[in-house]
Order: structure tokens, then sequence, then C-alpha cells
């Protein structure tokens, strides 16, 4: 943090780098799905790299080490 940033203004740039970073993951997966498929269209790169969001190997049950637990935990 600098020393003339504020709390929550760090935390604002944090959040805005782990967007970044996301943002950028995505876009290498879809280069990386168009060179290993230059033959597909536009719609199922993107279909590939939706399913590949939603069911990434190695985070079937979400980036966080422990066992998967149902969601929301305390049901009103």
């Amino acid at each position: 943090m600098n020393f003339m940033e504020s709390i929550p203004e760090a935390a604002a740039r944090r959040f805005r780098l782990a967007l970044d970073l996301f943002e950028a993951g995505v876009q290498m997966m879809r280069q990386r799905l168009r060179r290993e498929h230059p033959d597909l269209p536009e719609a199922e790169i993107e279909a590939r790299l939706v399913q590949w969001l939603q069911e990434r190997p190695g985070a079937e049950h979400g980036d966080a080490p422990g066992r998967p637990v149902a969601w929301p935990r305390n049901p009103a």
C-alpha cells in the first residue's frame, strides 16, 4: 500500500488488478483454443471457452481448498 493511499483505495486497486488478471487469463485461453482449433467458428471457440470457465480441470469444486458444501450453507 502506498503511503498516501487509503485502505479502501488499496483494496480497490487490488480488486481491479485481480479482474485484469482474470481477463488476461480468459484472453490467453481464447487464443490457445484458436491455435489448437483454427478450423472452428468463433461461436464454437466461445462455447468451449465458457465450458472451460465452468468446468476447469483441477477446480471442479472451486478454487479454494476444502470439501465442497451446499450453498447457501444456512438456508433461510
